[in-house]
């Protein structure tokens, strides 16, 4: 049985839960909380030099780290992952942004917000900034798409930029004057069975 190892606090973990149950695949969740240390184990580093959630074991012992990477190769062979060589490297163009132009602020805006417990006034203008370009971007390209890889069906893209967008308002983004974003996080929801 696969095995993943999350913090269901994180949005990069919840990717990968949320891909496993759109699939239907068996899984187990090790609960491994972040916040205590969990990751920086003897025990955990062997099986994730890298030192992070989310982590997946399969089923012969072999792991993968890194959200991205993880709901990549759950994904092959279906749907969520485009035929079309054009819309796969659009999809791949969203993964990586994600993690460079956007998790980078909205994420840890939440983080700083929610659990560290920063006030407003003390999160740094500039991760506010680049968080509110990223969603005006966002917003660009699906004013004229139903999906942010422009095609016809919810592909990884999607489930990845969703897991922080939809909670983007507790790191103190205001998603209002998006209607595009809004719309399309329920469109994205649905189509990965997550619940809202």
């Amino acid at each position: 049985m696969l095995v993943v190892h999350g913090d269901t606090r994180s949005g990069n973990c919840l990717k990968v839960r949320w891909m496993l149950e759109a699939l239907r695949r068996d899984y187990r969740w090790v609960e491994t909380d972040v916040m205590s240390g969990a990751t920086r184990t003897a025990a955990f580093l062997a099986l994730n030099p890298f030192g992070q959630v989310p982590l997946l074991v399969l089923e012969d012992g072999r792991s993968l780290a890194q959200s991205n990477a993880i709901i990549l190769h759950l994904g092959e062979g279906t749907t969520f992952i485009p035929n079309d060589d054009y819309e796969r490297a659009r999809m791949l163009e969203w993964l990586f942004w994600e993690q460079y132009s956007h998790e980078p602020y909205i994420a840890v805006a939440r983080f700083q917000r929610v659990f560290s417990g920063k006030s407003a006034e003390e999160i740094d203008p500039k991760l506010m900034e680049r968080g509110r370009a990223a969603l005006a971007r966002m917003e660009q390209e699906l004013s004229g798409n139903r999906w942010l890889a422009g095609g016809q069906a919810a592909t990884l893209a999607d489930l990845a930029l969703v897991a922080y967008t939809r909670v983007a308002h507790e790191g103190g983004f205001d998603l209002g004057p998006h209607p595009a974003i809004r719309d399309w996080i329920s469109r994205t929801e649905g189509a990965f069975g997550i619940r809202p």
